[in-house]
C-alpha cells in the first residue's frame, strides 16, 4: 500500500505575549489554502495537530491550551494605509474546527516583528535603530492595531529587560495600539445597556456587562457566581460543572449580544464572545507564588478561553477591559472603585497587567477611539513545518 509523502511548508513558531502560535507569509502555504476555506483549514487543523481526542496535539505543532493552538497568516497588506494584513485562526484541541471569529491580541505583539523579518514591511519605514511603526489591519475583525517594534542595527529587537507576568524570561516591550476597537457607528454595548440582566437556567439572573471592544466579552461579578476573584487555573479547569456553567452564560450571553441567533450555535463558535469575572482588588498569590498586595490592582479578573480559565489574560479580552473600565458604571468600572478612568491594573492568574483606554460618549453612544498595552514577542523556531501531502 502506498502512502502520500509529507510536505514541507516555511513557517515561524513564535510567542506573541503569553501565547504562542505557527506563523505563514501567506504567498508560502499551497496554492489551495491561500484562500479560505475546507484546504486551509485542514492544513491548519494538521499542523497544530488537531483534533485530538488525547487532547494533547502530540503529532503537532500545538500545545494543548487556547493559549497555544494557534495559527496566523500574514501578507502584505491591500489597503494603501497599512503594512500587513493579519489573519488569526483559533483551532480547537479535540474538534475539527477552526474559529475564524475573532483575533489573539497576544499574538498581535508578534505579528510587527514577523512582518519586518518577512520582509512585509516597506524597507523605507524601518529605522536603523528606535522603533518602527507597524499598521496592521486585522481581516478577522477589520480593525487596525498599531505595533511599535524595537529595532536595532536594522533588524528587530527582541531582547530586553521588559518583564510581562505570565511570561518566564524577560525581552524587550512591543507596545500595541487597538485603534477604534468597538464596532464603528454602533456602541460597544450591543444591549444598549451598561449592566443587564442575564437569565440563565439552573443558575438564576446573573448582572453582566457584555461589551464588544477587541474580543466580544461578558463580565459578571466573582461572587454572583461563587467565587472570591482570586481564582487559579486548578480552581475552575477540573470542576465540570463550573465549566458547564460558564458556557451556558456565554451561550446565553451570545444570543442576547447579536452575535447568534440560538444557544445551538455556541459550540460552533468558540473563540468568542468570552466570559470573565471581577471583584474588587484583594491580595492573592499568583501562579508563580508571587505575592500580590491589595493596593497593587485595581481590581481582579479572571476569564476563560475556549472553555478553560486562562493562565494569564488574552490580550483582545485585555482590551475589552480596558474600555469597560473606562465607562462610568460598568460592572468592570464599578469592581475598580468607580468614576472616570483611562488605566488600569487588574490582577490576573499569573500576576498582574496595565490597560489603558480613551472612551467618549457621543449623542448617548459609547466607543473607544484607543486602547493600548505592552508585551513582548520572540521567534522561538523558523523553517518549516511538515505534514502528510493528503491531509488537506
Amino acid at each position: 500500500m502506498s502512502h502520500v509523502p509529507q510536505i514541507k511548508i516555511p513557517a515561524t513558531y513564535m510567542r506573541g505575549g503569553t501565547s504562542k502560535g505557527v506563523f505563514f507569509n501567506l504567498q508560502d502555504l499551497p496554492k489551495s489554502a491561500q484562500v479560505p476555506g475546507a484546504s486551509r483549514d485542514n492544513l491548519l487543523l494538521r499542523v497544530i495537530g488537531s483534533p485530538d481526542p488525547y487532547g494533547k496535539q502530540t503529532d503537532g505543532m500545538g500545545g494543548a491550551t487556547s493559549s497555544t493552538s494557534k495559527a496566523v497568516i500574514l501578507s502584505k497588506s491591500s489597503k494603501s494605509d497599512h503594512d500587513v494584513d493579519y489573519l488569526f485562526g483559533q483551532v480547537a484541541i479535540d474538534k475539527a474546527f477552526v474559529d475564524w471569529s475573532g483575533n489573539c491580541g497576544n499574538l498581535s505583539a508578534a505579528v510587527g516583528s514577523f512582518a519586518i523579518s518577512s520582509g512585509l514591511v516597506d524597507p523605507s519605514r524601518i529605522p536603523d535603530n528606535g522603533l518602527a511603526t507597524v499598521r496592521i489591519w486585522q481581516a478577522n475583525i477589520a480593525k487596525t492595531i498599531i505595533a511599535h517594534v524595537p529595532i536595532t542595527n536594522g533588524l528587530v529587537q527582541e531582547t530586553g529587560d521588559f518583564e510581562l507576568d505570565g511570561v518566564t524570561f524577560p525581552a524587550a516591550e512591543v507596545v500595541v495600539e487597538f485603534m477604534d476597537p468597538s464596532a464603528e457607528g454602533e456602541s460597544m454595548f450591543p444591549t444598549g445597556n451598561l449592566i443587564d440582566d442575564l437569565h440563565l437556567p439552573a443558575v438564576g439572573t446573573l448582572k453582566a456587562t457584555m461589551i464588544s471592544a477587541g474580543i466580544p466579552t461578558i463580565f459578571v461579578n466573582a461572587e454572583d457566581i461563587g467565587y472570591n476573584g482570586t481564582e487559579l487555573q486548578d480552581a475552575i479547569n477540573g470542576d465540570e460543572k463550573a465549566l458547564a456553567m460558564f458556557e451556558t452564560i456565554r451561550a446565553h450571553g451570545a444570543v442576547k449580544m447579536g452575535l447568534i441567533d440560538d444557544i445551538s450555535e455556541a459550540a460552533a463558535r468558540q473563540h468568542t464572545p468570552k466570559v470573565a469575572f471581577v471583584t474588587q482588588p484583594k491580595t492573592y498569590i499568583s501562579s508563580s507564588n508571587k505575592t500580590i498586595l491589595a493596593d497593587e490592582i485595581d481590581l481582579h479578573v479572571r476569564a476563560l478561553s475556549m472553555g478553560k480559565l486562562h493562565h494569564a489574560m488574552m490580550g483582545t479580552a485585555a482590551v475589552a477591559i480596558a474600555a469597560a473600565a473606562a465607562v462610568p458604571g460598568t460592572l468592570v468600572n464599578l469592581a475598580a472603585g468607580g468614576g472616570e478612568r483611562d488605566a488600569v491594573i487588574f490582577g490576573h492568574p499569573s500576576g498582574t497587567l496595565r490597560v489603558g483606554a480613551q472612551a467618549q460618549q457621543t449623542d448617548g453612544i459609547w466607543a473607544v477611539s484607543k486602547a493600548s498595552m505592552s508585551r513582548s514577542a520572540r521567534v522561538l523556531m523558523e523553517g518549516w513545518v511538515r505534514i502528510p501531502g493528503d491531509s488537506f
